[in-house]
C-alpha cells in the first residue's frame, strides 16, 4: 500500500519560515534540532529556485544517510517526487557514474569529498552540507576539500552544530563566507575569541556572545521544543556494580602510568577512555584484537530491565563491536540495524514486529523509528553529543505518543559516570546555545 503523498501546503509555518532563510540568505546555515524537517526544508528551497538559478543539488552527507535518507524524504511530497535524484556512494566506478548522470540532485557521502574535487566535480548551483558538524576539523581533509568547491547557495544543516563548544563553528563558517566573519584560518579565530585554559589543554571562550551576535548574521536556530509538541523524555541511570572492581582500578591506574609515561595526546587518551569504557561494558580486546570476557554485570542489567517492561520492544545503543556479539549471543532474537538493514528493519520495527534492535550508537542518524517502540537502553555510552542526542531523538521525536524512557547503564565509580557528566555538561552548553542563538520571535 502507498503512503498518501504530502503537500507542499503541509509544511509547517516555522518550515516556511526556514525555507525563505535559505533563499534570502543564499548561503547560510540551519541550527534545527532533530525532528524539525530539516531536509525537507533543503529540498523545497531547491525547488523553488530550480532552472531559474540553479540546475545541479548536491547533497553532501554521512554515508547511512545519503544512501537513505534523502532519496526516501523527496518520495513523500508531491512537490518533490519528481526531482531526479543520483546516488554516488560506493566504488569508484559506482561514485563516476553517479555523477555522470543527468540528475537535478547529487548525494555523496563526507568521505568521499576530497576525491570527487580530484576528479573535478566541484562546482554546483547549490550544496547542501548534511550534518554540516562532521566538517568542524579544520585539518580535515575533507573540509580541506569542501572549502575549494564554489556554488550560488551553501546551507549547512545540524542539530547539533557545536558539540564542542564555539570553536567547532569556524569550519562551518568558513563554508559559508570564506572566512569573511571569523578570518582565514582558526588559529587566528583562537587568536581573537579563546584563551588557552590554565591546565593547558584546550580553550575557553571569552567573547561568545560576540561570536553568537556574528552567527545570527547567516545561521538560524530553531529549537524542537517550541515547535513540537513531544512527549516527556524520562532519563534513568541505572548502576551496574562491576565484579572484580579492584582489578578494575588496577587496570585504569596502569593505563594512566602509561600515558604519564609518553605524551599525552588525543590519541593515547582515547586508547585509555575506550579500554576502560570497554571494562565496564564487560570486554575488552587484547593487542591482538581478540576479545577477552570480563564480567557479564551489564548483560545482568539489560535482562533485568527488558523483564520490567514485557511487553515493550526496546532500542539499544551499543559502542563495540564486541558488545553487539555479547547482546546478540544472549537475546538471539535480537536483531542490528546497519546500513544495509535499514530499508529492510525500519518498516518491521515500526509496526511493532522487531521485539529488539541493536544500533551502533554513532550510527543512528537519519531514521525515523519513533512508531515501534519508546524504550532506549543505552548498554555502552558515547563521549560525542552529536550521536547521543541524535540517538535519542530517533524515538523522542514527532509522532511518537507515548513517554520515552532512556535508561543508562553505568558502571559505578567507573569511567562509565565520567562519561555521562561530560554528556551532560555539553548537553546543557547545548541547550545554552539554542536558547541565546534561536529566533527572537519563534
Amino acid at each position: 500500500m502507498s503512503l498518501k503523498l504530502l503537500h507542499k501546503s503541509d509544511l509547517e509555518p516555522y518550515q516556511n519560515k526556514a525555507i525563505k532563510y535559505i533563499l534570502d540568505k543564499k548561503r547560510c546555515g540551519l541550527g534545527l534540532k532533530p525532528g524539525l524537517g530539516k531536509t525537507i526544508c533543503a529540498l523545497t528551497a531547491f525547488t523553488e529556485i530550480l532552472d531559474k538559478k540553479v540546475k545541479k543539488l548536491l547533497i553532501i552527507a554521512p554515508l547511512t544517510i545519503a544512501k537513505n535518507v534523502w532519496i526516501n524524504e523527496i518520495s513523500k511530497w508531491s512537490h518533490t517526487i519528481n526531482l531526479r535524484i543520483s546516488i554516488c556512494c560506493g566504488d569508484e566506478e559506482t561514485r563516476l557514474a553517479g555523477l555522470n548522470n543527468d540528475a537535478d540532485i547529487y548525494v555523496i557521502n563526507q568521505e568521499n569529498v576530497e576525491w570527487m574535487y580530484d576528479k573535478g566535480f566541484s562546482k554546483y548551483g547549490m550544496i547542501v552540507v548534511d550534518e554540516s558538524h562532521e566538517f568542524k576539523g579544520s585539518d580535515s581533509y575533507r573540509f580541506k576539500a569542501l572549502k575549494k568547491f564554489s556554488s550560488i547557495y551553501m546551507v549547512l544543516l545540524s542539530g547539533t552544530p557545536a558539540p564542542n563548544g564555539l570553536i567547532d563553528f569556524w569550519s562551518q563558517q568558513y563554508l559559508i563566507d570564506k572566512g569573511k566573519m571569523f578570518g582565514d584560518t582558526i588559529t587566528g579565530f583562537r587568536k581573537h575569541y579563546f584563551r588557552q585554559k590554565e591546565n593547558g589543554y584546550g580553550y575557553e571562550c571569552v567573547y561568545s556572545k560576540l561570536i553568537m551576535n556574528k552567527l545570527k548574521r547567516n545561521w538560524l536556530f530553531m529549537d524542537s521544543k517550541d515547535y513540537l509538541d513531544l512527549p516527556d523524555k524520562i532519563m534513568i541511570t541505572s548502576p551496574v556494580i562491576i565484579d572484580n572492581y579492584e582489578e578494575y582500578k588496577s587496570f585504569e591506574k596502569e593505563f594512566y602510568l602509561k600515558i604519564q609515561e609518553s605524551e599525552i595526546s588525543a590519541v593515547n587518551a582515547g586508547v585509555l577512555c575506550n579500554k576502560l569504557i570497554q571494562y565496564c561494558n564487560g570486554a575488552i580486546y587484547d593487542q591482538d584484537k581478540n576479545v577477552v570476557i570480563i564480567h557479564n554485570n551489564k548483560l545482568d542489567m539489560l535482562e533485568e530491565i527488558m523483564k520490567q517492561h514485557s511487553e515493550e520492544n526496546f532500542l539499544i545503543a551499543y559502542n563495540f563491536k564486541s558488545d553487539e556479539d555479547r547482546i546478540r549471543d544472549k537475546f538471539p532474537h535480537s536483531v542490528t540495524m546497519t546500513a544495509k538493514t535499514v530499508n529492510e528493519l525500519e518498516p518491521l520495527w515500526n509496526e511493532g514486529k522487531i521485539k529488539m534492535m541493536l544500533c551502533q550508537c554513532n550510527s543512528g542518524r537519519g531514521l525515523n523509528i519513533q512508531k515501534g517502540g519508546r524504550i532506549i537502553i543505552w548498554f555502552g555510552l558515547t563521549f560525542r553529543l552529536d550521536s547521543y542526542i541524535q540517538f535519542n531523538a530517533r524515538l523522542h521525536r514527532q509522532g511518537q505518543d507515548k513517554p520515552v524512557i532512556i535508561y543508562h547503564l553505568v558502571g559505578k565509580d567507573c569511567k562509565d559516570e565520567r562519561v555521562m557528566k561530560v554528556i551532560g555538561h555539553k548537553d546543557l552548553t547545548q541547550q545554552e546555545l539554542f536558547e541565546i542563538l534561536k529566533s527572537k520571535d519563534d
